[in-house]
């Protein structure tokens, strides 16, 4: 089916390009005292005014120009999130610099490969492990000037020219600010729609990443539309009420859309976690009332609540049992209705959250969320239908950095589990005729991918279509379903056409399985590569007295292998024959993104992955048994 929405009147048609560092300075103009940010230090939320924000990005901007950067230059960021982040991101929009986000997690090989691609006059490092991997790439960069640190600690006997804090370049900046004291505002006098504002690499699960430019008109569109009345947050869009948590990376364009943009248009309040481990505290702490996360995160919220009924008392199972169960009545109810709610659903909903709800979502940080959205990644109708048994509607979306992340999304009252929703406001999506690629056009399509003019040509058609290589196909004439990216559907030996990310997440969605790879193609049969939850696993196997020591012994364990076995087993219950599993092999270790086998998002990279483990994919097929595993027959 072929299918071409016709754009629409909306405010992300008709709005002017507005630009970062203009909003930022309405907003500390209109509500100075007004708290904009928070961050938790040694245990205590400090608060940030939107004058702070101001003060503090004004600030970084001319300790930048002191540091040489201008307008057209890249400034590259490699830290967890933090204020300092914002700081950094609008004071080079100041400048008319671009910003370049790396992940925390990204190796040394790769931090040369963007410092180099991206030509960043100045990296902005968190602590000093990232300052180490900048210092080991720093004479094979030529563009690269300066790297400025945040964190101090055990930098004491660092000695590089190169090398300084940002109190030290704010110290340089202050010195500017006094000589050229209007510098900011010629600078913002010549902003342009077609500004390059941020180079965002994507992920490169087939290769190198690429860095997607995109320019303040892209990014004015994308956050305009997801301010809509009509979008995805529903009729008041968000608001200066809406309570934030901050902890997906911000080099990531949703992390970054929802955070740095999202946060300037709608003047929301943004929380930034302590570190990436207390998350968990945290959002219990700050309760949000809009949370996104990626599929990864939300089977991580569910297999923590295995844990936990687990290892609860008699009374508290028996208790989460019947909530389960008058939820799941619940869930059944809104699904019919879009997610809306019935007289049925209100009265099973209330009763499930004054049984076990209400508690369970006050520990999980979901007691005041009004949106959730997942995206990112493909998501299971099992991990969705358990949250919304518990009161907690997800809404999938579906975009890419090089649409802005604007393309479509299940709206309020109408939401259809297993879809990504319907097209945005004003914009066109349709279906490849021949082969079911979804193809976006929209404002908010990127300038192109940085110093790859052919990459760009490959991707954006003379048309103005952006082809995204994801495989589509229309639910009910109006919600779009994500196939699976075009380069990995399987066509067995039998010519059969399959999507592995379909199997895989259904096993995803046991609390037991963190990975699971499907083999198959011009294969016999399929196969797939399991690897265990360890968390859930673990406890599982203390509560039987299975002893073990590593993830690796625990992963071969026969008790372990034949638990696993049975989740594939169900799973293929619900499957037709050619899309069974057969066989499947345990891998012995966690999945790393230093390793090359996942990116920087926790993408599996498919390719590098299989060339990890061909003695494991031969095993399945030469049928020697040879490693730890299971044959589940013909299914």
């Amino acid at each position: 089916m072929t299918a071409t929405t016709t754009p629409t009147s909306s405010a992300a048609t008709t709005h002017a390009t507005w630009h970062l560092s203009r909003q930022l300075r309405e907003n500390a103009a209109q509500m100075p005292q007004r708290v904009a940010l928070r961050e938790k230090r040694h245990g205590i939320w400090r608060d940030i005014t939107w004058a702070d924000y101001l003060a503090n990005v004004e600030m970084v901007a001319y300790a930048l120009a002191a540091l040489g950067v201008g307008p057209t230059d890249r400034v590259a960021i490699q830290s967890e999130n933090r204020p300092e982040w914002l700081y950094v991101d609008l004071g080079s929009n100041m400048l008319r610099a671009a910003v370049v986000g790396f992940y925390p997690t990204n190796p040394v090989a790769e931090i040369r490969y963007l410092l180099q691609d991206s030509g960043a006059r100045v990296l902005v490092a968190e602590d000093q492990e990232q300052v180490d991997k900048a210092m080991a790439v720093i004479d094979d960069v030529d563009t690269l000037e300066w790297v400025v640190y945040l964190d101090s600690r055990g930098l004491a006997d660092y000695d590089d020219p190169r090398l300084l804090s940002l109190d030290e370049a704010v110290a340089r900046g202050a010195e500017r600010r006094a000589s050229d004291p209007e510098l900011l505002s010629r600078i913002d006098a010549e902003k342009t729609p077609e500004d390059l504002v941020t180079l965002i690499y994507t992920s490169g699960t087939t290769g190198p990443p690429r860095g997607a430019m995109l320019s303040a008109d892209n990014i004015s569109y994308g956050t305009d539309v997801f301010a809509e009345d009509d979008g995805m947050f529903g009729s008041d869009g968000l608001t200066h009420d809406d309570v934030l948590v901050s902890y997906l990376p911000l080099s990531h364009v949703v992390e970054r859309g929802v955070t740095t943009w999202g946060g300037l248009r709608n003047g929301t309040i943004v929380h930034f976690a302590e570190s990436i481990d207390t998350v968990v505290a945290d959002l219990a702490e700050v309760q949000p009332t809009v949370l996104f996360a990626v599929p990864r995160i939300w089977e991580k919220i569910q297999a923590s609540v295995a844990i936990r009924m687990a290892n609860a008392s008699r009374v508290k199972r028996l208790a989460y049992d019947l909530s389960r169960r008058l939820g799941d009545r619940a869930a059944q109810e809104r699904i019919g209705t879009g997610g809306a709610h019935t007289p049925l659903s209100r009265v099973l909903t209330f009763c499930a959250w004054v049984l076990a709800g209400r508690k369970l979502r006050r520990h999980l940080g979901l007691a005041k969320v009004r949106m959730a959205l997942s995206g990112a990644a493909p998501i299971s109708t099992e991990v969705l239908t358990f949250f919304l048994s518990i009161g907690v509607l997800i809404h999938e979306a579906y975009g890419m950095t090089e649409n802005t992340a604007v393309a479509t999304a299940n709206r309020p009252g109408r939401v259809r589990l297993g879809t990504v929703g319907e097209p945005q406001p004003g914009i066109d999506l349709r279906l490849d005729d021949r082969t079911g690629e979804i193809l976006t056009r929209h404002r908010g399509t990127f300038i192109g991918y940085w110093n790859k003019p052919e990459a760009t040509a490959e991707t954006v058609d003379a048309d103005g279509w952006l082809h995204t290589g994801d495989v589509g196909e229309w639910v009910e004439g109006t919600h779009l379903k994500i196939v699976d990216r075009i380069k990995d559907i399987i066509i067995t030996a039998g010519g059969k056409n399959i999507s592995p990310s379909e199997i895989e997440n259904a096993i995803k969605a046991s609390p037991y399985v963190r990975e699971a790879v499907v083999i198959g193609d011009q294969r016999p049969y399929l196969t797939a590569i399991i690897g265990i939850e360890f968390d859930t696993v673990a406890d599982w196997a203390s509560r039987r007295r299975i002893e073990y020591t590593t993830y690796r012994d625990l992963s071969t364990k026969p008790e372990v292998i034949e638990l696993i076995a049975d989740v594939v087993r169900d799973v293929n219950t619900r499957l037709a024959r050619v899309e069974s599993v057969r066989k499947l092999r345990m891998l012995h270790k966690e999945l790393d993104h230093e390793d090359g086998e996942l990116t920087a998002t926790q993408k599996l990279k498919r390719s590098a992955f299989a060339a990890t483990v061909p003695h494991l994919i031969d095993d399945m097929y030469a049928g020697t048994s040879e490693y730890p595993g299971a044959d589940l027959g013909r299914g």
